[in-house]
């Protein structure tokens, strides 16, 4: 598939498209390492429902660009979150589904706290709301599936991620889920959006940010702080998470219904590990048609 662009205050946005003339509109972001091409089943399976979607590359993955070369390559969540808001903005969308993997979950997440009624509903995967905090609790399992959280905060996981990064990645698919579960032509297809340039700064920041190991950008200062603590949110939520994600650990998207006003629902995936809609895109677009329905 060719990917479109639309620009808004700071990127340029690449992004594949599935029945632009869909009376509803789901918007899918990706996690990390991953990219836009990780919902091509999910968005076909939604588009044959009459979905319009949408999966743009996140900032700092190929083909987005940032637009000024002076724009701090930050990949704090909060800007993220408002990533994804300007987004909607930019291809004048109203009320979405906004349905996140990892990261995207992330965001998706964050700009329905920034903007509450930006989205009709919310679907995060592999992902516990609530969990952006640099002062959680966590778990000494949890805390060691993080390894490679405290790994790029050291200068040997910096050089990691910018000399070495499609080994390092091809490590994270290879063991954050069952064994054997993805192809190499799959990981390499993936790999592409890690080639952008800005990707090392961005995924370094992101997780040095997130631990309180790097300050943010100033732009995203009211926005951090409109995100911290989490906000309970009223937009109706779909938790999906893989049984046997090695990552984020089910335990973590478990007990977060304080976090939300309205329908709330969590459901683990049998069989699956932390990258659902590659390993069971079936059960994810049913789960989100029959949520939103």
């Amino acid at each position: 598939m060719e990917y479109a662009f639309t620009r808004t205050s700071k990127l340029d946005v690449g992004y594949l498209e599935w029945n632009p003339d869909g009376k509803r509109c789901a918007i899918l972001l990706h996690g990390w390492p991953d990219s836009a091409e990780t919902w091509r089943d999910v968005a076909a399976s939604l588009a044959g429902d009459g979905y319009r979607v949408v999966a743009p590359a996140l900032r700092g993955f190929s083909p987005t660009q940032f637009r000024d070369s002076r724009t701090p390559r930050t990949g704090q969540l909060a800007a993220l979150g408002r990533d994804a808001i300007e987004l909607i903005e930019a291809l004048r969308v109203e009320n979405p589904i906004l349905v996140g993997h990892d990261w995207g979950a992330r965001a998706a997440a964050n700009a329905c706290g920034l903007e509450p009624g930006i989205a009709s509903h919310l679907v995060m995967v592999s992902v516990g709301y609530g969990t952006n905090d640099p002062a959680q609790q966590l778990s000494y399992a949890q805390t060691h599936t993080y390894w490679y959280h405290w790994f790029m905060a050291t200068e040997r996981g910096a050089n990691a991620v910018r000399d070495d990064r499609r080994a390092f990645t091809r490590y994270m698919w290879d063991n954050w889920g069952p064994s054997g579960w993805i192809t190499d032509a799959e990981f390499d297809e993936a790999a592409r959006a890690f080639d952008n340039p800005d990707w090392p700064d961005v995924v370094l920041h992101c997780y040095r940010h997130r631990w309180g190991h790097a300050q943010g950008d100033p732009d995203y200062a009211a926005d951090d702080a409109k995100l911290t603590p989490a906000p309970v949110l009223s937009v109706p939520t779909l938790v999906l998470h893989g049984k046997e994600d090695k990552v984020n650990l089910p335990a973590s998207s478990a007990g977060r219904e304080r976090f939300f006003s309205g329908r709330y629902e969590r459901v683990l995936l049998e069989g699956v590990g932390h990258f659902p809609q590659r390993e069971n895109p079936a059960a994810v677009s049913s789960r989100i048609v029959q949520f939103c329905r």
